[in-house]
């Protein structure tokens, strides 16, 4: 079972435009309302695809009981912890072309004693997991290394702890040597103070995270694929998409595929790319399941996954 927990969940709203003309009155193509949050997104991924897991999900004010509702209605499994503060709202817009424009609120500052009883709902229900997924950015004043806590308490219960965040949440974590940590291009160039232009360069910042505590690194690059750095070794894998409508979601996505598919080596990382690709096909942050990843055309099997060229230049402008 794959537990996760999202400090700073979300309702995020995603409107369809046909282009972003700033200053414009815009009418809109199509809305929608998902359940948002990093952690969130991996449970809701993997409950399409019928792999056990269980979210802790903190909420707070009507946003906070409707995001609960729309869980509720999906039937993902999941432990409420109720907050003081309400729950955040996002804003996408998607134009055709797959370009976002993602306007995220900060979220409500959780309290010392929210945080305890936040950390022991985790712990309660940690006793099942083989995972435990600590994802997402942390409201405000929450401190940086509450990420690393959790890692530390679960080392010694054997769960591996797998940490999708970024900045000094980020740094903190490295030093608890988490199982794994998933950044995007622009995370893995903030944690390593590195430009990355090519492939060389991303295996190189993920050494980095990896000398710096991390066991294995899952580097998403948009476009360009992926990359997996683990003592097993170093793999390279890309699942090109037609037709994108928004990519709200889709790391969340190829998370929650790479853990379905054992959490290491070049057959998780393959259908972690197959999962992420078919969440960029979906509108707002809708999670694929089977039908929908068959849809996009993308078996897991028949993915590439191999030993990155180096000098294989990335795609400007990566989100």
């Amino acid at each position: 079972m794959i537990l996760t927990l999202t400090l700073n969940p979300s309702l995020d709203r995603t409107i369809e435009i046909a282009a972003l003309d700033r200053g414009a009155v815009i009418r809109a193509a199509a809305a929608r309302l998902d359940p948002g949050g990093k952690g969130v997104n991996v449970s809701r991924a993997l409950l399409a695809n019928a792999v056990a897991s269980r979210a802790v999900v903190p909420f707070g004010g009507d946003e906070g009981r409707q995001l609960v509702r729309l869980l509720a209605a999906e039937g993902l499994d999941m432990v409420t912890v109720p907050v003081a503060g309400p729950t955040r709202s996002n804003v996408t817009l998607a134009e055709p072309d797959g370009t976002v424009t993602k306007i995220n609120e900060p979220g409500t500052a959780l309290s010392a004693g929210e945080l305890d009883t936040i950390a022991d709902a985790v712990l309660d229900a940690a006793h099942e997991a083989d995972w435990v997924v600590a994802s997402g950015s942390l409201p405000p004043e929450v401190p940086a290394d509450v990420y690393a806590r959790l890692c530390r308490r679960f080392a010694g219960a054997g769960i591996h702890v797998a940490v999708d965040t970024s900045g000094p949440a980020l740094a903190c974590a490295l030093g608890a040597a988490p199982a794994l940590v998933k950044p995007n291009l622009e995370e893995l160039s903030g944690a390593t103070g590195m430009p990355i232009r090519r492939l060389g360069d991303v295996v190189k910042a993920a050494g980095k995270l990896r000398a710096a505590g991390a066991r294995a690194v899952l580097a998403s690059l948009g476009a360009d694929g992926a990359v997996l750095v683990e003592d097993q070794g170093i793999w390279y894998g890309e699942a090109p998409v037609t037709e994108p409508r928004s990519s709200v979601g889709a790391g969340d996505a190829m998370l929650a595929g790479f853990l379905a598919g054992g959490g290491h080596g070049p057959d998780a990382l393959a259908r972690a790319l197959a999962w992420g690709a078919a969440a960029v096909r979906m509108p707002g942050s809708r999670m694929p399941g089977p039908a929908d990843i068959a849809a996009a055309g993308i078996d897991p099997a028949a993915v590439t996954v191999h030993p990155p060229d180096p000098s294989r230049p990335l795609t400007p402008h990566h989100g």
